[in-house]
């Protein structure tokens, strides 16, 4: 057991016996580091392990506090463990058609959207967006639509800088191309990197719009064992660098989609170290970094890029502007290649959409509502948690993401995840199942669940529900 996994013990132990109870305030960060002789990242570690587990909530300026919920997220099911490790040889992809099959029998809104990819709508600031829209519309300079016209508009990628700034990364606003969300990013940096039939790495289970991207580009996967908790296996990862020679890396490694696993900093450093001594690229799909339930961002592995290898790539699509499609790309030595590649595909991203949010970056918005945004989804992911215990029968395992929105569960041996989602569509249920995040169908007992429409009314009984097939199938 790591440090701050016995600190995060010791504190749910004194929770569990009553010696921590609901509403008491934990020491502080500074206190608990100098009483218990460990580093003040060892003791914010342990207080994340926690508030994602749903004991301690943190409160602005304040602290963090045991939760009134605590006593029920202590019984709350087992996490996943690392699984069997998929085929170490890479494979052609044939996953599109299973994943288009599963997407497009769960879009009806009449639907309970448990699989969705997307949080609810009704959490972002749209109507005072579009309002923003209209104004910086009517200022807009004519000649910025040429100008601006492959990297993007300049105060936006101005502001966009400041972000990583602020997190002590330097990457100057010249460095950073504006794309048409984060998809269209990810596609460029892969397209600048490798030729068809190169093999590329990828988590295990990973996002299926990577694996149809590869499809897509007549490339090869390479799969490599993913913790739940704390992200892709590095030793693993190192013999698949020495053995197979990959082009590229295309990795989540905060809240990674659809485990909702985070790598500890020093792991993404050590990951960063890793790939520089092969010279392998690392295309990092950061687009929920901004959604942490803690009181710090988890820093991206660009942070720790020194050699130009990470290309780091985000947009504001999952945390304040869904169907505006503003992502960006900081590529790092690849960015002429990725502008060129830009420049000759999509050319430019919607100059009134880029304008809105840099007008909300700049009156400080974009802060004030990441914060009320935050604490919505820790406490919908502790009322999800909840209706999980209450519901879902003994032998199922779910992971308690420190951010995001999706939790990954662990059905009982026997249970199968693609009939488990045909007859929870006939319930008006949508689940995301396991076989669509995995380049060999693996993982036939696993399913995503999306907590972003917890206050969706019909969420408990479609958990409920869900509950009752899955005992039915065990």
């Amino acid at each position: 057991m790591k440090r701050y996994e016995a600190l995060a013990e010791e504190i749910a132990r004194s929770i569990r016996d009553g010696l921590l109870r609901p509403g008491d305030r934990l020491p502080s960060v500074r206190e608990a580091s100098r009483h218990r002789a460990v580093s003040p990242a060892t003791v914010f570690q342990a207080y994340y392990r926690l508030e994602a587990q749903g004991l301690v909530r943190s409160r602005e300026r304040s602290g963090y506090y045991v939760t009134r919920s605590a006593a029920k997220a202590l019984a709350a099911p087992p996490e996943p463990e690392m699984r069997v490790p998929p085929p170490s040889e890479s494979t052609e992809l044939d996953v599109s058609e299973l994943v288009f099959e599963v997407l497009e029998s769960a879009m009806s809104r009449d639907l309970v959207p448990l699989g969705s990819a997307f949080p609810s709508p009704e959490l972002f600031p749209l109507a005072r967006l579009g309002r923003s829209m209209a104004s910086s519309v009517q200022q807009l300079d004519p000649w910025s639509s040429v100008d601006d016209l492959t990297p993007g508009f300049s105060r936006l990628r101005r502001q966009i800088a400041l972000r990583y700034l602020v997190d002590g990364m330097h990457v100057p606003a010249d460095d950073i191309v504006i794309t048409n969300g984060a998809l269209e990013a990810l596609n460029l940096c892969l397209a600048a990197v490798t030729r068809p039939g190169d093999a590329v790495v990828v988590e295990s289970p990973t996002f299926y719009a990577a694996l149809q991207a590869l499809e897509r580009n007549h490339l090869r996967a390479i799969e490599v064992a993913t913790h739940p908790r704390e992200g892709i296996d590095l030793a693993a990862l190192a013999e698949v660098l020495e053995r197979h020679r990959p082009k590229a890396c295309w990795l989540m490694t905060s809240f990674q989609n659809p485990l909702g696993s985070s790598m500890p900093d020093a792991k993404k450093q050590a990951l960063v170290e890793l790939l520089a001594r092969f010279e392998v690229p690392l295309i990092e799909d950061d687009v929920y970094a901004e959604l942490y339930h803690g009181t710090s961002r988890h820093l991206p592995a660009k942070a720790w890029d020194r050699h130009g290898l990470v290309m780091h790539c985000s947009s504001f699509s999952k945390c304040l502007a869904p169907g505006y499609r503003v992502g960006w790309v900081a590529p790092g030595r690849y960015r002429q290649a990725v502008a060129r590649l830009k420049l000759t595909t999509s050319l430019t991203t919607s100059a009134p959409a880029q304008h809105a949010i840099a007008a909300w970056l700049e009156k400080g918005g974009f802060d004030r509502h990441l914060r009320r945004l935050r604490r919505t989804l820790a406490d919908q992911q502790a009322t999800f948690l909840e209706l999980l215990t209450r519901h879902f029968p003994a032998g199922c395992r779910v992971t308690r993401p420190s951010g995001g929105y999706f939790v990954w569960v662990e059905l009982p041996p026997g249970v199968d995840a693609l009939e488990l989602h045909r007859r929870a569509l006939s319930h008006g249920i949508s689940i995301a199942p396991g076989p669509i995040f995995s380049a060999h169908r693996g993982f036939a007992n696993g399913i995503r669940l999306n907590y972003g429409h917890t206050a969706d009314p019909r969420t408990g009984p479609a958990l409920a529900t869900l509950g009752k097939l899955i005992a039915s199938a065990m």
